[in-house]
């Protein structure tokens, strides 16, 4: 598989690949822009951290600092 950077920054390389179908497969990931497909995970991912956070917050505004 041969290939290059679309925003002409320079950046390119080859890399063999054991068959044709392989190449493929694996050229198919690299085309896909992030965030294209629904169940992406930064919205989920960070899902768990934003709950923490917000428990935080509300914890302070029933608990003020003396």
């Amino acid at each position: 598989m041969l290939w290059e950077c679309e925003r002409g920054c320079g950046a390119g390389s080859v890399k063999q690949y054991p068959s044709a179908d392989r190449a493929r497969r694996y050229a198919t990931a690299f085309d896909q822009e992030y965030g294209s497909d629904v169940g992406n995970a930064p919205l989920f991912g960070l899902f768990p951290l934003r709950l923490l956070q917000l428990g935080r917050r509300l914890g302070r505004r029933r608990n003020p600092p003396r």
